[in-house]
């Protein structure tokens, strides 16, 4: 974490900080960080809504590969995992994000129902002074992750009761298809690996979040 930066509640002190990234002369770029189901997702939407329409939220799932290239490369057991992302993919939209503030630019979303990306889902239009990216991997040192904290003008890390959090991660599980002893296998398998992934670029981030 870079020194001075607060240790800091989801509270409206994060608001304020994100509408003042919002009123620097250029576009800002603002990650959220969290292993799976720690509430970066939700923290995400409730600051770009206080934001209003200068914000929009672009998260990292939405380059997720399809099952199908999943089970081309053996790694259907690990989806979420570091190396099931288009890496370069995303990246190249958030350097888009940067570079190209006078015209839409169009971003994929993660369907949770569907378990897959639907491409062009998310428009960032010339108004959106502020762009939210959220997901795991966004301080990862690593061949293609570490070309993403650069693009980043400020980095939050979601920091949530452990036990809530696997609670959180069987329900999702659950409610979208999966056996009770499938979720809880997801989640103390292949969801756990990540986290511990994610747990150690905390460090990196300039700011650490309480979710209560």
């Amino acid at each position: 974490m870079s020194p001075g930066l607060a240790h800091l509640r989801a509270d409206e002190s994060l608001v304020d900080r994100a509408r003042a990234m919002s009123r620097t002369a250029d576009r800002a770029l603002l990650g959220i960080i969290g292993p799976p189901a720690s509430g970066k997702s939700t923290l995400a939407a409730r600051v770009a809504a206080a934001l209003g329409d200068v914000a929009v939220v672009v998260p990292m799932d939405g380059y997720h590969l399809h099952d199908t290239e999943l089970a081309r490369l053996g790694l259907s057991d690990r989806k979420g995992a570091p190396e099931t992302f288009d890496v370069a993919g995303y990246a190249a939209l958030l350097r888009r994000l940067r570079n190209e503030t006078d015209r839409a630019v169009y971003a994929p979303e993660f369907d949770r129902s569907r378990e897959e990306s639907v491409a062009g889902a998310i428009g960032v239009h010339p108004w959106h002074r502020l762009v939210i990216t959220e997901g795991n991997y966004l301080l990862l040192d690593s061949p293609g992750w570490s070309d993403v904290l650069p693009l980043l003008d400020e980095t939050w890390y979601v920091e949530v009761d452990d036990e809530l959090r696997r609670e959180r991660l069987v329900k999702r599980h659950i409610a979208n298809g999966r056996s009770p002893d499938e979720a809880l296998r997801w989640t103390n398998v292949s969801d756990q690996a990540n986290a511990e992934i994610v747990a150690r670029t905390r460090k990196v981030a300039d700011v650490l979040v309480d979710i209560d």
